[in-house]
């Protein structure tokens, strides 16, 4: 165990360096089309969480260029405002609107996609990107761990209230799940609000991170006559306020070689341009390619049969009938 894990850590290290930074990005980018980004989005509404810094402003702003309608979800009112200005003036888009919500309360995702749902608006793109790393173990009011509420929770919840307006733009809707390369080290496990003495936000994070991709294939099979595409991506190592806040180690040792916030949501800009029929359902995707959702030795693959009774353990806290 201690080996495997030891290999992992080794591997990803090794993996990420020439891969997920910006030299990475720089290297991949010379495979890239540059007529797969010249597609345009009007008319469509992407709704964008977490979306006043860092990957998801670049995602957001990526999207408003190409002439979408973006529903900007944030959780400071003061923060999404001044975002949504700045988008509306780089893009000359004025269709950037500002939603509230706090992705780590349940109450507050029902409240929010019930009110956006009455709006009976299509949803032809959902990034789910908002994420959290918090190295201390917290725990919400609503008895969850921190980390688990606002990456698997939130996620899980907000996904799954959108189905019927996502449904009603297919077959050109999808869900596009931010990862992150951190669930390479990770299998799943049933301790889904990491029960351990000894709490390690980075092992936390890296669990979620999984639970997302997995999350994904399983959508992917769930709703696979309803035309929605279902994706995760992993947007490589990026500097954004996030890593600078929860990795300050890597942040450090990695200035200069992080990726920007526009490199960082490339391939969720791509995601949302392309065909749904060019793309596998179920898929993990990094610059621009499907990915594999594992490391050779990592033994992480055998785990992902756990998903359907952690599905069960997420729709029980989430108040959702079986």
């Amino acid at each position: 165990m201690f080996l495997q894990k030891a290999w992992r850590t080794g591997a990803f290290g090794i993996y990420g360096y020439t891969q997920f930074t910006k030299s990475g990005f720089q290297s991949n980018s010379k495979k890239f089309k540059p007529e797969d980004m010249e597609g345009r989005l009007e008319g469509k509404n992407c709704i964008v969480t977490g979306a006043n810094s860092g990957i998801g402003f670049g995602a957001a702003e990526g999207l408003a260029a190409r002439g979408a309608t973006v529903y900007m979800v944030c959780r400071n009112k003061e923060r999404g405002q001044e975002a949504v200005s700045k988008i509306q003036t780089s893009t000359g888009n004025p269709n950037v609107f500002l939603e509230i919500c706090d992705l780590s309360s349940i109450s507050n995702v029902k409240a929010f996609s019930s009110k956006f749902s009455s709006t009976d608006k299509p949803i032809h793109v959902l990034v789910n990107n908002a994420g959290i790393l918090e190295n201390k173990r917290i725990i919400t009011s609503e008895g969850l761990e921190l980390n688990f509420a606002v990456n698997v929770i939130g996620t899980y919840l907000l996904t799954e209230s959108f189905i019927a307006l996502l449904e009603k733009s297919a077959p050109d809707s999808r869900v596009i799940t931010v990862s992150s390369g951190g669930m390479y080290t990770s299998p799943l496990t049933d301790d889904l609000q990491f029960s351990e003495v000894n709490f390690e936000g980075f092992t936390q994070y890296a669990r979620n991170k999984r639970i997302q991709v997995v999350l994904t294939e399983k959508w992917a099979e769930k709703y696979s006559e309803k035309g929605i595409g279902f994706y995760s991506m992993h947007p490589g190592w990026s500097d954004t306020p996030g890593v600078a806040k929860s990795l300050p180690g890597l942040s450090k040792n990695l200035s200069g070689n992080l990726r920007s916030n526009e490199e960082g949501a490339d391939t969720i800009v791509w995601l949302a341009l392309q065909p749904n029929d060019k793309l596998r359902s179920g898929a993990f995707f990094f610059d621009r390619e499907e990915a594999r959702k594992h490391l050779i030795f990592a033994g992480t693959n055998g785990s992902h049969s756990k998903i359907d009774s952690i599905i069960e353990s997420i729709r029980s806290l989430c108040g959702l009938s079986s």
